[in-house]
């Protein structure tokens, strides 16, 4: 049976990466500057119930006493994240606060095995970095209504010195240049998430009816 919404399409296509009934599954990265509302708009649509898989991040820094070994991170010890980087199996991965942070490709290429679209959140250098291994990917650049009201965002967090906020604002205006590296721009407007992120899955929608599906490898 054809999943409620899709459209049907030309069936003289004779493409064998083309299946009427089983669209393939997408790798989605929701990305911009920092203070455009990323973390806002996954977390909206995880709470929206539809059947995405989103990327869990593995760490090395120790586990919280309320979080989830799996859930939240996956927790390891240095010398298995050094054995991941040395074979290859991080999508990207970076050192926080002398902790090691990345995002292992097996759980993407399970999900997607399994049919379902991937969801992850990265910085724009991350989003990057996906685009040189999965050309394939959606991504998705998030912004704000202007370039003054970002920086008012990151004013506003008041959780900066002086001396970081001018960097990140820095920082910030450097990536909106970005923004034309990406396959689709999204206005995250002040009290407007809700269509924000109407928007992203109505993106997500539309590349499901694509006459030629994009195929994602990694």
């Amino acid at each position: 049976m054809v999943p409620a919404g899709y459209l049907w399409l030309n069936t003289a296509m004779t493409d064998s990466d083309f299946n009427l009934y089983n669209p393939q599954p997408l790798l989605i990265v929701i990305s911009g500057p920092s203070g455009v509302g990323k973390d806002s708009v996954v977390q909206a649509i995880k709470e929206s119930g539809l059947p995405f898989h989103f990327v869990i991040t593995a760490t090395t820094r120790p586990r919280r006493a309320d979080e989830v070994h799996g859930k939240d991170y996956f927790f390891v010890s240095k010398e298995e994240f050094a054995s991941m980087i040395e074979h290859d199996e991080l999508i990207e991965y970076a050192i926080v606060y002398s902790d090691y942070k990345g995002i292992p490709k097996q759980q993407v290429r399970e999900a997607l095995a399994s049919g379902r679209d991937v969801v992850m959140r990265l910085d724009v250098q991350g989003a990057a970095t996906v685009r040189k291994l999965a050309p394939e990917a959606v991504l998705i650049f998030l912004t704000t209504q202007s370039e003054e009201e970002l920086v008012e965002r990151l004013k506003a967090r008041k959780t900066d010195t002086a001396e970081d906020l001018s960097l990140r604002i820095a920082t910030a205006r450097q990536e909106l240049k970005r923004a034309a590296d990406f396959d689709y721009i999204v206005v995250n407007a002040d009290g407007h998430l809700d269509d924000t992120v109407k928007t992203v899955i109505a993106i997500i929608d539309a590349e499901h009816h694509r006459v030629n599906p994009r195929k994602v490898s990694l």
